[in-house]
């Protein structure tokens, strides 16, 4: 069974994004092997208007999303650093919300926890050692760059695992 999986990091000022694709074999469920698509960000400047910088995650993410064509998109959860900061994920994670909605592509969240786990095996695992996960999994001589980018891979990574 072959499916295409989106991973996101939401976020306001960087959006993480990670594709790959999962190769599972119902014979032999341990046997799966993973491709990686295309990884990267879409920011967004806190110098620009809230409105605008809301508009360009919305625009970009369709845009992303129809060139992909993934089956399944993975989020991370929203997780709780600074109230400000929560605030702004929030909007970025609605906007996200909506464009799935409009594409009717189904979704799966996880926490941060739940992603450390399904790469490391540890819960409160380091965030270099899921990056580290992240390069093993895919076979990548180095760490996926910016870090919300290998993020998004871990995510779709975590997707994978649970299929």
């Amino acid at each position: 069974m072959e499916k295409q999986i989106l991973g996101l990091d939401p976020g306001l000022a960087t959006l993480g994004f990670g594709a790959i694709i999962c190769n599972q074999n119902q014979a032999q469920l341990r046997d799966t092997s993973i491709n990686m698509l295309d990884y990267g960000v879409i920011s967004t400047s806190a110098d620009t208007e809230m409105g605008q910088r809301l508009r360009t995650l919305y625009e970009d993410l369709h845009t992303l999303i129809e060139e992909l064509q993934p089956d399944l998109v993975a989020i991370e959860k929203l997780f709780f650093y600074r109230m400000g900061n929560t605030i702004l994920v929030a909007q970025a994670r609605g906007v996200i919300m909506l464009v799935l909605a409009q594409h009717n592509l189904p979704y799966v969240e996880f926490t941060p926890a739940q992603i450390k786990q399904a790469l490391t095996g540890y819960g409160n695992a380091e965030k270099y050692e899921v990056q580290q996960a992240v390069a093993r999994e895919l076979k990548l001589d180095q760490i996926p760059r910016p870090d919300d980018a290998a993020d998004g891979l871990a995510v779709a990574l975590t997707a994978c695992f649970q299929l």
